[in-house]
């Protein structure tokens, strides 16, 4: 149960593909977060914080199960979190109010995702977040397992693609966020008991069509209908971007992430001026980052280097230093033990009870045999792949099976130096504290941080189940429900 003497609300938010080096608070030249530079003076900021993987749907599972990926086993191979006990249904067994708000497609019921959360929506811009993953869920499944009736479905969801292809495609498209901020300060105000409220907030993923106000700000003139919105067609050889179109592309990524950064503050306002401030841990972070053309690649798919797995992480909490800023490395995995720690809740019955050594509330934080590395794992991306297949058969372009495109990863980091292992192409070591673009791949040296890092990423493999599994792409997609497809098309995964 909740100790009465710890300050027990939490506020954790997710700034979905925000990049690290895009933040103005940690110290780009543009003011992308003027809201988070003050918050930054209550909190403690952590440059060398490293997430679990480059995409939502896994780094989403560990943040609520403290596993790895390997561990809690939701990618896009399986695309759902199955068989775990989830934070928010550990803190609503020890009496917490709990809540999940959203425009990310990834983080429905239908994921499991939001297993154990009191109240939960996801705010999508063609219909409402519960239309495929609340009471109709079964009745579409229905229709999909029906071979008939999977025509009538079939349509439904083509019809639904047209909509949101209309309507996310044009300036000024709805990220929702505001609605997501109305809907926690809501929830918020209704609490009767200590709450965990979880937001993620999806301006900064493609799409970009930020608002006027900060288009003009920070891509004036620049027309977001006219500059690759697709990252597959530069991906597979068949879109070139200029140098000039990479600036107009950022510009529109800045005024993204500076329309988050403005409704976080409404937020952390409206949280001061109701009480609600001083005995609230406040946690923001990002999932992952993105992709603009560094190793000839747009998103944050095909790769696990640092501007993807680097995040920006901040934490407000009485027991954090305020205004410091924190070079040790941590890991977004360790946010699950932090939560429980700050809670006062054991969790002895959950999949993964607190281990204090992962609390970034405790003294021992990382005292644990492999508690200077931070592992990262991605597994092959098989909706992306389809997309990028059939971009590339468009353009008339054979991809190359032995190459990063289909090759699942795995990297052990340290804040100086990372190794990546590949399952297609070769290993990769990369010496960050000289070379941080990752851009001088120096595997096979031999020295002594290559033959430590190799080690402990050998290590960590055998611990969370060794080799990879074959699996064929067709059998995910295959199994997977036009509920599913739908939800992927909708964050552009596939067409």
């Amino acid at each position: 149960m909740t100790d009465d003497d710890a300050p027990g609300n939490v506020v954790f938010v997710v700034m979905d593909t925000v990049r690290k080096s895009h933040l103005s608070v940690y110290g780009y030249d543009r003011p992308t977060t003027p809201g988070l530079e003050r918050f930054a003076d209550e909190a403690a900021v952590f440059e060398q914080a490293v997430s679990p993987a480059p995409w939502t749907l896994p780094v989403h599972a560990s943040l609520f199960t403290g596993m790895y990926p390997s561990e809690h086993g939701a990618s896009q191979e399986n695309p759902y979190l199955e068989g775990a006990t989830t934070l928010a249904e550990t803190l609503s067994g020890a009496g917490y109010d709990t809540a999940c708000y959203s425009s990310n497609a990834w983080i429905t019921p239908y994921t499991h995702l939001t297993d154990g959360f009191d109240d939960q929506d996801n705010f999508f811009e063609v219909m409402p977040g519960d239309f495929l993953s609340g009471p109709l869920a079964k009745a579409w499944k229905t229709m999909n397992d029906n071979e008939t009736l999977r025509k009538a479905a079939d349509y439904l969801v083509s019809v639904g693609n047209k909509i949101h292809e209309y309507t996310a495609s044009s300036e000024g498209a709805d990220s929702k966020t505001p609605q997501v901020i109305d809907r926690t300060m809501e929830f918020i105000d209704d609490a009767d008991d200590d709450y965990f409220a979880f937001i993620n907030l999806m301006d900064a993923h493609l799409p970009y069509h930020p608002p006027e106000e900060y288009k003009q700000e920070f891509a004036p003139n620049v027309d977001s209908t006219k500059v690759c919105q697709n990252s597959k067609e530069y991906n597979c050889g068949a879109r070139d971007i200029s140098d000039g179109e990479w600036e107009a592309i950022e510009g529109l990524y800045d005024a993204e992430i500076r329309h988050i950064d403005a409704q976080l503050q409404r937020l952390f306002s409206w949280m001061q001026d109701n009480g609600e401030w001083e005995d609230t841990m406040v946690v923001v972070c990002a999932d992952h980052g993105e992709l603009h053309g560094e190793h000839d690649l747009y998103g944050h798919e095909f790769c696990i280097y640092d501007p993807l797995v680097n995040v920006p992480l901040m934490v407000k909490h009485p027991e954090v230093e305020s205004g410091r800023r924190e070079d040790e490395q941590v890991e977004l995995v360790d946010l699950y033990h932090t939560v429980l720690d700050h809670a006062g809740v054991e969790a002895e019955r959950s999949t993964k009870p607190l281990d204090r050594t992962r609390s970034l509330l405790d003294a021992d934080y990382r005292d644990f045999a492999e508690g200077e590395y931070a592992f990262v794992e991605y597994y092959r991306p098989v909706v992306e792949l389809k997309q990028l297949e059939q971009k590339a058969a468009d353009a008339n372009i054979e991809l190359d099976t032995d190459s990063r495109f289909y090759s699942r990863m795995r990297a052990a980091r340290r804040p100086d130096a990372k190794y990546i292992r590949n399952e297609r192409i070769a290993d990769e070591f990369y010496h960050l504290d000289e070379d941080p673009e990752e851009t001088d791949n120096v595997r096979g040296e031999g020295s002594d941080e290559e033959a430590e890092l190799e080690g402990a990423l050998s290590e960590f493999e055998e611990s969370v189940g060794g080799e990879w599994k074959e699996v064929e792409d067709d059998d995910v997609l295959d199994d997977m429900s036009d509920d599913a497809k739908d939800r992927l098309q909708d964050l552009g995964y596939i067409d």
